[in-house]
Parts: C-alpha cells; structure tokens; sequence
C-alpha cells in the first residue's frame, strides 16, 4: 500500500478478549478500562494490575456506558480510578441525551479524582444542534478533550448513504469537519473518537490534528468473523460483539486475523 501521508500521534487501542490481553500489548497503542468488566473477571482486574501497567502504560478508563446501557456505578468507578489512576477517565454520559450528559459532565467537573487523571466528555444528543450545545457547555465546564462516539443516529440524517455503516462513518466525520470549520473546535483542542462502523473512516481525519486518541474493537471483531481486512477497509460492521466473545479460549487463527486486521487498521489509515 502506498502511503502518501501519516498521522502521526494518534494512539489507538481495540478492545480485546481476555485469551488475547497480554497479546495485544503488542498492537495495542494504550490500553482501555471498562470498569464493569474490572469487577466481574479476575483476569481483566489482573491485567491492569500488572507491573506493565506501573507508569509504563497508557490507560484511558470509560464508564461502560455503551455496555450496559447506563454509566457504571458512581462510587465504585471513583473507587477504580483511585486504584489504577487512569491517564484519562470518559466521565458518565446518556446515550442520544444531550440535556443528561451535560448535567452529568457539570456534576463530574466538581468531582475531585487523582492528580493526573484527565477527564473527558462525551457529545450526545439528536441533531447536530444538541451536539453543538454540548460541546460548547463542555468547554465552559472546563474539559479539555471531549469524545465523539460513533453509532448515533442522527450522522445518518446528517448523510443520508444507503449503507448506514457509511453513513454514520461519513456522518461523524461531516460533524467534526463542520465544528471546525465554524471555529468551535479550536485548533488546540483535544478529541477521542468512541469506536467505529467502518475501519476506513479514520483515513479522512488525517487533516484533523485535533484527533488524539481512537478506540475501536472492530479490527479484533472482524477476525472473530472471519473477515480480514482488504486494502480499502470493510462494507459493513462486525456482526459480533465484544461480549459474546469476551471468555473465548485462545484459537491461533483467530489471533493470525486478529494480528492482520490490526496491522491493516493503521496501514489503510495512514496511522503511524
């Protein structure tokens, strides 16, 4: 593949089983914490506890939020963050609810976490208005990196593609074009993006030096499939989803794909 142009600093990291954990140190460029899954399995918890993870290894720590359907608890995510002291924290949010994430952002920006853990909002709403709204309250607040998940339903509206898989991809990426050039992100802003309907789409962030930070499962989801990357990417998503295969045992040709499509995610991506 001929890379033109690279993105250089972008740190990615896919979710992963807990049989391919230690594995994917090696793909991984940081390591990403769901604190529903720290409590319940004893090799996750292990796994974060280890000595790579003692100042050695990024950690950016969600609320579990798109896994459960509502924010892990209060108490015992404040609990973990004091633990393990992620690098960032993705504070609770409400799915396609502008009016809850920003009261819920307002509340977390009071709260006291441990010197060096950066707390990061998440946009919600149902149009790109609601989305404007809550970027704009989360800067006043005071976050100084703000995340964009990837399956809301309005990017379909805002491009309205046969393929939805296309359509929220291309969706997202309109938005955050958009905000940047109506100068509302601003060119030191720091952003994350929450996952992905198809792997290509990072490929038209290049440009976008705000992009600091991606995590996505889809690379490892699609080996689960069966499916290897081409050289251009995927036509849909991943049917299979992290929890299903969450407790899957070790299968080499799985982890051959797992290994392929990684690789192929920052090759198609211009990802260095």
């Amino acid at each position: 593949m001929s890379i033109q142009a690279t993105v250089k600093g972008v740190k990615v990291s896919h979710e992963t089983p807990f049989a391919y954990l230690q594995a994917s140190l090696e793909y991984n460029d940081y390591d990403y914490l769901l604190p529903h899954l720290y409590d319940e399995y004893k090799e996750y918890k292990e796994f974060f506890q280890r000595d790579n993870h003692r100042g050695r290894r990024y950690i950016i720590m969600d609320n579990s939020l798109h896994e459960l359907g509502v924010p892990y608890s209060k108490g015992r995510m404040i609990s973990i963050i004091e633990e393990i002291k992620p690098d960032e924290f993705i504070v609770p949010d409400a799915w396609e609810d502008a009016t809850l994430s920003m009261r819920q952002a307002k509340e977390w920006s009071f709260i006291e976490l441990p010197k060096g853990v950066t707390k990061v909002a998440v946009v919600q709403g149902k149009s790109f208005d609601d989305v404007v709204k809550c970027y704009q309250t989360y800067k006043w607040l005071g976050y100084t990196k703000i995340a964009f998940s990837y399956g809301a339903s309005y990017y379909n509206d805002i491009f309205p593609h046969p393929n939805k898989d296309v359509g929220k991809a291309l969706g997202r990426q309109l938005v955050i074009s958009k905000m940047i050039n109506m100068g509302l992100i601003g060119k030191t802003d720091r952003i994350h993006l929450l996952g992905c309907s198809l792997p290509q789409e990072f490929l038209y962030y290049k440009d976008i030096k705000q992009i600091e930070t991606i995590d996505t499962s889809n690379p490892v989801m699609a080996a689960f499939d069966g499916t290897l990357y081409k050289g251009w990417g995927l036509n849909s998503k991943p049917k299979t989803k992290i929890d299903e295969v969450i407790n899957s045992e070790w299968d080499e040709s799985i982890y051959e794909g797992i290994k392929h499509n990684t690789t192929y995610f920052k090759l198609l991506n211009n990802i260095t």
